[in-house]
C-alpha cells in the first residue's frame, strides 16, 4: 500500500525561498551566546543561545588518534524525534541510514566499512551493545533533547572501553548534565504523517549549598509509517542526579528509560521492488484461518508473500542506570568507579509460524512428537497459524574500575571491567483470531502449552555471558605538552554458558556448552604539536569481537546432533575477528577555522558470518577470511563570519575482501570468486556539507550529503546505487514574554527533493543471485528511503 503524506504544517514559501538561494547544503555552527537582559519597561527581552566554538559538527580535539564529536549546539537543531545514528550521518567515516524520517523506527550503520555489530557504543560509559549478538538499537537509549555529545572513535574503542565485541570502532553517548538553575522546559513538535512529541523537562537548580542538581524528563512520540498502515508509538523517561563535593569528587546518576511499540516497515528484495514497486508493504490484512473440520488434515502456512503488518511489531522496553563517579584519594591519585546495570524485555519481528499440531517438543526424548488440539476440532491432524517471534529477557549488571594516577609528566590509569549478562531467549506462541489478533502484543499472556504443561517455544535458552577485562595506560607528556604518547593495553574475556531446553524447532535433547574468548590488545598513540594550531598524531591497535551467543544454539549446523541418540556430538566453534588498526592524521586548529585530515589502514582477520561449510556441506556460522580497509576522511569547519558558517566532510574508502568462499550446486563443490570484491555497505565516497547562516534570533541552514554505490554481498553481484540527499532547517528565537523565556520555533525539513534511493541491510550476504548452480546464500534486502518530511517544534523555558 502506497501511504500519501499530507502536511499538517505550512511553511513560509516567501521565507524559505528568501534564503535558500543562499543557502548550499551543510551543518550547522551556532553563534555565542548573547543576552540583552536591560530590556526597557515594557519591552520584552531578546535572548539568542549557542557558543561561536565551531557549529556543533566539529570540535578541536587533542587526542593522540582519530576521534570526531559533535555537540547539543548540533542537536538542539535536529529533529527532536531523531535517534544516535541520524546525529551522526555528516561525519565523514560514518555511512548511516534510518528507516524513516523521524528516527522512531531506527536504522543502520556502518564505520569505515564495519557494522554497527561490530562496533563498540556506550552511553555515559555503559555499554549498549545486545550481549547476545552485539546489535545496537539507537532509537531506544536517550531523548535527544537531553544529548549534549555524541563521539566517534574511528580505529579502536578507548583502553577503558567496556566492550569484547567491537573490532571497527567505538561510538558513544553522553547525557547532559541537571542544569544549576530551576527551570521547566516544555516542547511540542508536529509534523506529516501525524507525527507529533511532547517533552517536559524540569531541572531542580542549585540545592545543598550547590552541590546536588537532578533533572527528570518525559516524552511521548507516535507517528504513522511512511508507507503502508501501522506506526511507532515511544514513551520516554529520563532522570538524572549529580552531587558535586567539588570538581575531584562527584557522583553523576542517571536511569534512562524506554518503552516503544513499532509496526516493522518492510524491506523489499530487489526482485520484490521491482515487481511491486517503492512503496510495497506488509498487509493491510490477516488471511484468517480455515474452517476446522474433524478428522480432516488441514494445513496453514504463514502470510505470503507479505505478513499481516499488524503482526509484523517490534515491542520493546529497557531500562539504563548508572552512576559515574569519581573520588579524590591523594594528591597524585584519584578513583573512577561506575556500577550500572542493564534491562531489556520484548520481541521483534514478525508475529506469525505454522505449528503442526502433532509437533510439540518432548524434553525428556528430544522428539517433536507430542500433540495440541490448537484449533478446537477435536483432532491433532492440523498445521494451525499462531502468534510466535523471538522474545528476549536481559538482565545485565557491570562495574568499570579505574585508578588515575599522576606525577611529572605520567598519566597512568590502571583499572578493571565486569559484566554478567543474563539473555534469555524464547520463542512463545499464541492464538490468533480470524482477524490476526492475539492476546498479548509482548506473547506473555495466554502462551500455547505442551501437554507436560510447559509453554511451547520456536526457541528456549538462556545465555549467560561473564565478561572481564583488565586495562592499562600511560598517557606520557613531554617538551611542555608538545609531545602526548598513549601505551596501553586492554584484555577482554568472555565466558558464555549456554542452556538449551529444547524447542519445537530442533530435534535434540538439552543440552549446555561453555565457551571462553579471549584476547590481549596494545594501543599507542601519538600526538606533536607542530605549532601552537597544528599538530599531528598517529595511532595504532588491536581490537576483536567474540562470536555471537547464537552459535550455541545452531542445531544441525555449528551444533552436531547424534542421529540415535539426539544428543550433540560435537561443536563447530567460531574464532574471534580480530583487526590491526592504524591511523595518520594532520589537524589544524585555530580560533577561525578547524580542519583534520586522517588517513587509515585496517587489517581485518577471521570475519563472522553464516557461510556454506566445505566440512559439513551446511549453511554453518563461521569464519570467512580477511579483509583490507584503507581510506582517508577530511573535515573542516569555521567559526561564524558575518553570520556565516560551514562544514565540509569527505570519505575516500577502499575495501577489499582476501578470500574466496564456496558453495554446492547439488553435489558439486564451486568457488564463488570473492577475493578482490569489496565490502558490502562499504560506499567507496561519501561527502558532506552544510552552510548556516545567522542573524541575530534567525538562522537557517541546508545540508547535502552523497554516497556513492554500495554493493550488497560479498560476491558484488548485486548493487545498491549511488545518491545525494539533501535537509532544510530553520528557526527563530522569540523575545522573552513575561514568565516565558527563550521561546523558539524551529523547522526540519528531511529529504528536501524526496530522492527515492536505498541502502542494503545486511553485511554478510555471500552471494544475492544464483551463481553456476549455486542458490543464493541469503536474500539481500534493502532499507528504501522516506520522502520529503517536514516538522516543526515549538519550545519554551518556564
Amino acid at each position: 500500500m502506497q501511504s500519501k503524506q499530507s502536511p499538517v504544517l505550512r511553511l513560509s514559501v516567501i521565507a524559505v525561498a528568501a534564503h535558500l538561494t543562499a543557502l548550499a547544503a551543510g551543518a550547522a555552527f551556532a553563534q555565542e551566546t548573547t543576552e540583552q537582559t536591560a530590556a526597557k519597561p515594557g519591552k520584552a527581552e531578546v535572548v539568542i543561545t549557542g557558543k561561536k566554538l565551531g557549529m556543533g559538527l566539529m570540535v578541536t580535539e587533542d587526542a593522540p588518534k582519530a576521534r570526531s564529536t559533535i555537540t547539543a549546539e548540533e542537536l538542539e537543531k535536529q529533529r527532536p524525534t531523531g535517534n544516535a545514528y541520524q546525529a551522526l550521518e555528516m561525519l565523514p567515516a560514518v555511512n548511516s541510514y534510518n528507516y524513516d524520517a523521524t528516527g522512531l523506527f531506527g536504522g543502520g550503520l556502518t564505520l569505515r566499512g564495519f557494522n554497527s555489530d561490530q562496533i563498540g557504543a556506550t552511553i555515559n560509559g555503559v555499554p549498549v551493545n545486545d550481549s547476545g549478538n552485539f546489535a545496537v538499537y539507537p532509537q531506544e537509549y536517550v531523548d535527544q533533547e537531553n544529548t549534549c555529545s555524541e563521539f566517534v572513535t574511528q580505529g579502536s574503542t578507548d583502553v577503558d572501553s567496556p566492550q569484547v565485541g567491537a573490532t571497527g570502532g567505538n561510538f558513544g553517548i553522553t547525557t547532559c548534565a541537571p542544569e544549576k538553575t530551576r527551570r521547566v522546559r516544555a516542547m511540542q513538535t508536529f509534523g506529516q504523517l501525524n507525527m507529533r512529541k511532547s517533552f517536559v523537562r524540569y531541572d531542580t537548580g542549585a540545592m545543598l549549598d550547590g552541590k546536588f542538581t537532578a533533572f527528570i524528563s518525559g516524552s511521548h512520540a507516535e507517528s504513522d509509517k511512511w508507507k503502508g498502515k501501522g506506526g511507532a508509538d515511544r514513551n520516554h523517561i529520563d532522570f538524572g542526579a549529580n552531587y558535586d563535593w567539588d570538581r575531584f569528587n562527584y557522583i553523576h546518576a542517571t536511569i534512562l528509560y524506554n518503552k516503544a511499540v513499532n509496526n516493522n516497515i518492510y524491506n523489499p528484495t530487489l526482485s520484490e521492488l521491482k515487481a511491486n514497486g517503492y512503496y510495497f508493504d506488509y498487509a493491510d490484512t490477516f488471511k484468517g484461518h480455515l474452517t476446522p473440520v474433524k478428522g480432516t488434515a488441514q494445513t496453514e502456512t504463514t502470510q505470503s508473500p507479505v505478513a499481516y503488518y499488524g503482526l509484523s511489531v517490534n515491542p520493546f522496553k529497557n531500562i539504563i542506570a548508572s552512576a559515574v563517579s569519581k573520588f579524590r584519594l591523594s594528591e597524585n591519585l584519584d578513583v573512577a568507579f561506575t556500577p550500572y546495570m542493564w534491562y531489556g524485555f520484548g520481541n521483534g519481528g514478525t508475529q506469525q509460524r505454522a505449528q503442526s499440531e502433532k509437533g510439540f517438543y518432548n524434553p525428556a526424548t528430544g522428539k517433536r512428537d507430542q500433540t495440541v488440539d490448537l484449533n478446537g476440532d477435536g483432532d491433532t491432524l492440523d498445521t494451525v497459524l499462531v502468534a510466535s517471534a523471538s522474545v528476549t529477557r536481559t538482565v545485565r549488571p557491570g562495574a568499570n574500575l579505574a585508578f588515575i594516577y599522576t606525577t611529572d609528566n605520567h598519566e597512568i590509569k590502571t583499572g578493571v571491567w565486569w559484566e554478567r549478562a543474563r539473555h534469555e531467549q524464547t520463542g512463545p506462541m499464541l492464538a490468533l483470531t480470524n482477524d490476526g489478533n492475539r492476546a498479548d502484543i509482548w506473547l506473555q499472556d495466554g502462551q500455547i502449552l505442551r501437554p507436560d504443561g510447559h509453554p511451547a517455544n520456536a526457541r528456549d535458552w538462556i545465555s549467560i555471558s561473564t565478561a572481564y577485562q583488565a586495562f592499562a595506560q600511560d598517557t606520557i607528556s613531554l617538551m611542555d605538552d608538545k609531545v602526548k604518547i598513549n601505551i596501553g593495553v586492554r584484555t577482554p574475556y568472555i565466558k558464555r554458558d549456554f542452556t538449551n531446553f529444547g524447542d519445537e524447532n530442533n530435534t535434540v535433547k538439552p543440552f549446555q556448552f561453555s565457551k571462553t574468548y579471549n584476547e590481549v590488545l596494545p594501543q599507542l598513540g601519538a600526538r606533536y604539536r607542530v605549532t601552537n594550531d597544528d599538530q599531528i598524531f598517529a595511532s595504532v591497535a588491536k581490537n576483536m569481537k567474540a562470536p555471537p551467543n547464537f552459535i550455541f544454539g545452531n542445531v544441525g549446523s555449528n551444533v552436531v546432533v547424534d542421529a540415535t541418540t539426539l544428543n550433540p556430538v560435537s561443536f563447530k566453534d567460531t574464532q574471534p575477528e580480530t583487526s590491526w588498526s592504524g591511523d595518520l592524521g594532520y589537524r589544524h586548529q585555530d580560533s577561525k577555522f578547524i580542519a583534520s585530515v586522517t588517513a587509515f589502514y585496517t587489517d581485518f582477520k577471521n570475519k563472522q558470518a553464516s557461510s556454506f561449510d566445505p566440512e559439513t556441506a551446511k549453511n554453518t556460522y563461521l569464519n570467512i577470511g580477511a579483509e583490507k580497509h584503507s581510506g582517508l576522511e577530511v573535515e573542516l569547519g569555521n567559526t561564524p563570519i558575518n553570520g556565516w558558517a560551514f562544514y565540509g566532510s569527505l570519505g575516500l574508502l577502499k575495501t577489499e575482501l582476501k578470500d574466496n568462499q564456496y558453495g554446492f550446486a547439488g553435489t558439486t563443490r564451486v568457488l564463488l570468486p570473492t577475493a578482490g570484491k569489496d565490502a558490502p555497505n562499504a560506499p567507496r565516497r561519501k561527502a558532506g556539507l552544510s552552510v548556516e547562516y545567522q542573524d541575530g534570533p534567525f538562522w537557517m541552514r541546508a545540508k547535502a550529503r552523497a554516497t556513492s554505490k554500495q554493493y550488497a554481498s560479498l560476491l558484488n553481484d548485486e548493487v545498491a546505487p549511488g545518491y545525494t540527499v539533501f535537509d532544510l532547517d530553520g528557526g527563530y528565537t522569540f523575545p522573552n514574554f513575561g514568565g516565558l523565556k527563550r521561546p523558539k520555533l524551529t523547522f526540519n525539513v528531511s529529504n528536501l527533493t524526496s530522492k527515492q534511493f536505498r541502502n542494503p541491510s545486511s553485511t554478510t550476504v555471500i552471494n544475492a543471485q544464483s551463481y553456476q548452480g549455486v542458490a543464493a546464500s541469503s536474500v539481500a534486502r534493502y532499507y528504501m528511503a522516506a520522502p520529503r518530511f517536514a516538522s516543526a517544534t515549538l519550545s519554551v523555558d518556564f
